[in-house]
This record gives structure tokens, C-alpha cells and sequence, in this order.
């Protein structure tokens, strides 16, 4: 056992063995020499992070994509949209699919503050724009281009997750996805109530103003990333493919949400129509109130994060996929005749909840494992793991309406547990493999 004792400029070596003790000149020992330090960026506490900041950043920022849906009679009788008006959520979906191909990969490569900064931006002009728009096709054109911009949440979630250490990424992740799901479910309220009190201007002109206020918080505290050895934007793009190839984490996590965001987009394509005929007959205000249900399952967000940080993914993710199951049957059964009025909304907006806090949990999940894989390529993982889970989103959307009509609700709800089930049966799967 040996002890230094430091003395001024010179130091001991006492040995401590019995009945020996030597006094060793400092000048007698060598040390080997330093190594310099490691070039990295360094990675910031958890608790530095401004989650709270993102995650009102990412809120604003997707409220317009589903807004319009629930602003088409009054945005088709002041600019008279005629054939257009159904094509109006679909060119702002459009141009956030062509933002994240687009876009998105800039993160790989420009420095990453610029980059939001000037995104962000281009988005409050163009939702500005929106809400002046006095013909047809200026306010189309504008909506595009309010969807290519909006693809900025794509690069603000793994902006925040770089900020985040390893072990507590998840629930860093999880917390900001919390508001891009919250800006989601509540866009279209927000819009009809807005709509309804102000008309369909105020709204886009409201959330123009909002973002530029957010924007203001929350640019000053990105990370100011640079993107080191950066390839070209051709080289990025042709690298999105081999990135699919070459990660099969983001291969599985996509696919689960897929399958989720099918089942998703079948119910809430569908519940709407449910509840504004005979029996329910909701009004369009009562219709709004029902889709703030969904709303409140946003705080399990944080809590999958928190899960995946401690290792239970596995779990986490059997148990959102079963939730959703679950909810999905017992949402079949609103229809059963002799049910109350009452009784079957309240059931259908409990579906509701735990629907969507088994899509959200999954997704949380998803996105926490994608942004854990090589840091170089987080943008575009991010962008092709939210790609790739909009085609089931589109795919859901598209059944919904023939599936209502051939086989009514329960049939729509019986489709939305067959893509539940498929989602758990493949997530089984890969378990059992190890993956």
C-alpha cells in the first residue's frame, strides 16, 4: 500500500509496509507524459436541456398540417376552392413529405442553427401568406409551402436529443414529443374554434404570431452544431436508402408505427363520422370537445421515454401495442344496441385515449432508439423513420371511409386492431430473434 503525501513543490512516497519507510525525492519518479484530450463535443446535463421550450416549438410549428380539415366549408366560401377544396389538407401534407426528403437531411450537413433558424422563418412567412391569401391558388401554393416548412419539427426533436446525454435521452426525447403529438391532436380544435369565433384567417395569422414568439425563446438555445466532413446534398440523398438498408432499427421502429399510424388514422377518419350521425349527433363544437380525449394521453410520451432509458423498451413497447388492442375492441362495441347516448361516447372517448397513448408510447419508443444510432445521420434517420410511418398514416386514411361503409363501425374498429395486432405480432417476432 503506498501513500503520497504532497509537501509544497516536493512530495513522499511512504511505503506503508511494517517496519519499512522510505522517503523517495519527487524528482526520482516519472510519470508518463499527459495525453491530450479527446476532441468531442461535449454533451450537456439532462437538466440544461430547455424541453419545455422545444417541445411549445415543435407544438406551434405542426399545428397547421390538419388544421385546415376542419376550416374546408369556410375557406371553400371565401375563396371558392370548388374541386380544390378536398385537395387542401392534401398539399400541405404533400409538401411536409416533400420537406422531409428534402429539408430534413440539411441537418447532416449545415450547420444546425442557421439551418432551423432559417426554416423557421420561411414558415411564419408562409402561414402569414396563408392567412392574407386573397385568390385560390395563392393560398394553395402558400399551404404547400407551409407543409414543406413545417418539416422543421423533423429537425428540432433530434436537435434536442443531441442535447441530451445517452442515459437520459429517451425522456428528453419523449418530453418534446409530447408537444409535437399535443400540436397534432389539437390543431384541428384549435382551428374550428378559432375559425368558428374569428374566422379561418385569424387562425393562420394566430399561429404565425405564435411561432415567431416561440421562435424567439427557443432559436437563441439550439446547439450550435457544424457538421463535421458534411457530404454533398446529392450524396446525402442518395445515402437515405443505404440508411434503410444498413439500419434495421429504424427498419423495425418505422414499420411498428406504421402499422400503428394505419390503425390510428382508420379510427379517427372514421370517429368523426360516427359520432355526427344518428345515434350520436354531435355537433361540430361537440366534435372538437371529443377530440381533446385524445389529447390528454400526451404526457405518456415522457413516460416511454423514461422507460426506454432504463432498458425496458421491450416491454414498454408490448404493452402500448396491447393497450391500443385493447382500446380498439372495446371501441367496437359503442355500436351495441340499447347502449345510452352517453354511455357510448364516453366509451368511444376512453378508446380514444388509450388509443392514441398506445400510438404516442410506440413512437416515443421509436424515436428514442433511432436517435441513439450514429449521430452523423440523425437528421435523415429522423426524416425516413417519419416518412416512412406517414405512409401507413396515408394508408389508414385512404381504408377508412370504404371500410365505414362496407362494414360499418364495428368493422372499422375490427381493421384498426388488425394493424395493432400486426405491429405486436412483428414486435414478438423480432423479440423472439433477439433483435
Amino acid at each position: 500500500m503506498v501513500r503520497i503525501v504532497f509537501t509544497g513543490r516536493e512530495s513522499s512516497i511512504l511505503c506503508t509496509v511494517p517496519c519499512c519507510e522510505t522517503t523517495m525525492d519527487s524528482s526520482a519518479i516519472e510519470c508518463p507524459p499527459a495525453r491530450p484530450p479527446e476532441s468531442r463535443t461535449a454533451v450537456p446535463p439532462e437538466q440544461s436541456v430547455p424541453t419545455a421550450r422545444f417541445a411549445a416549438m415543435v407544438a406551434v410549428a405542426v399545428l397547421p398540417l390538419y388544421a385546415s380539415q376542419t376550416l374546408i366549408g369556410p375557406l371553400d366560401a371565401s375563396l371558392h376552392l370548388g374541386a380544390w377544396t378536398t385537395l387542401v389538407t392534401a398539399l400541405t401534407l404533400l409538401g411536409y413529405a416533400v420537406g422531409l426528403v428534402g429539408l430534413v437531411p440539411l441537418i447532416d450537413r449545415l450547420p444546425n442553427r442557421p439551418l432551423i433558424a432559417v426554416t423557421l422563418l420561411a414558415q411564419i412567412a408562409c402561414l402569414a401568406l396563408t392567412a392574407v391569401a386573397p385568390f385560390a391558388p395563392v393560398f394553395l401554393a402558400a399551404s404547400f409551402a407551409v407543409g414543406v416548412t413545417s418539416s422543421v419539427v423533423q429537425m428540432l426533436v433530434p436537435a434536442a436529443a443531441s442535447l441530451a446525454p445517452p442515459a437520459s435521452r429517451g425522456k428528453v426525447v419523449g418530453n418534446v414529443m409530447s408537444g409535437l403529438m399535443l400540436g397534432i391532436l389539437l390543431s384541428r380544435p384549435l382551428a374550428s374554434l378559432i375559425g368558428g369565433l374569428m374566422g379561418w384567417r385569424a387562425f393562420f395569422a394566430a399561429d404565425s404570431l405564435v411561432l415567431a414568439c416561440v421562435a424567439l425563446a427557443v432559436v437563441p438555445r439550439l446547439p450550435d452544431v457544424r457538421p463535421a466532413g458534411a457530404p454533398s446534398y446529392a450524396t446525402l440523398l442518395a445515402s437515405m436508402a443505404r440508411l434503410i438498408a444498413q439500419e434495421p432499427v429504424l427498419r423495425r421502429r418505422a414499420l411498428y408505427q406504421g402499422l400503428l399510424m394505419a390503425g390510428f388514422n382508420v379510427f379517427w377518419s372514421s370517429v368523426a363520422i360516427v359520432l355526427t350521425h344518428a345515434p350520436l349527433g354531435l355537433n361540430s363544437n361537440a366534435v372538437a370537445l371529443f377530440a381533446l380525449a385524445g389529447g390528454g394521453s400526451v404526457f405518456i410520451a415522457p413516460l416511454a421515454g423514461r422507460a426506454g432509458d432504463r432498458g425496458w423498451s421491450r416491454r414498454a413497447t408490448l404493452v402500448a401495442h396491447l393497450v391500443a388492442m385493447t382500446a380498439a375492441l372495446a371501441a367496437a362495441f359503442a355500436s351495441t344496441p340499447g347502449m345510452s347516448r352517453g354511455a357510448a361516447i364516453a366509451l368511444l372517448a376512453i378508446a380514444a385515449f388509450f388509443i392514441d397513448g398506445g400510438v404516442i408510447a410506440d413512437q416515443a419508443l421509436g424515436r428514442r432508439a433511432i436517435n441513439l444510432l450514429a449521430p452523423e445521420s440523425r437528421g435523415r434517420v429522423n426524416g425516413l423513420f417519419t416518412g416512412l410511418f406517414f405512409i401507413g398514416s396515408a394508408i389508414g386514411a385512404t381504408i377508412a371511409g370504404p371500410a365505414l361503409a362496407h362494414w360499418g363501425w364495428p368493422g372499422v374498429c375490427m381493421v384498426a386492431l388488425g394493424f395493432f395486432g400486426a405491429a405486436m405480432s412483428l414486435h414478438l417476432r423480432d423479440s423472439l430473434r433477439g433483435a
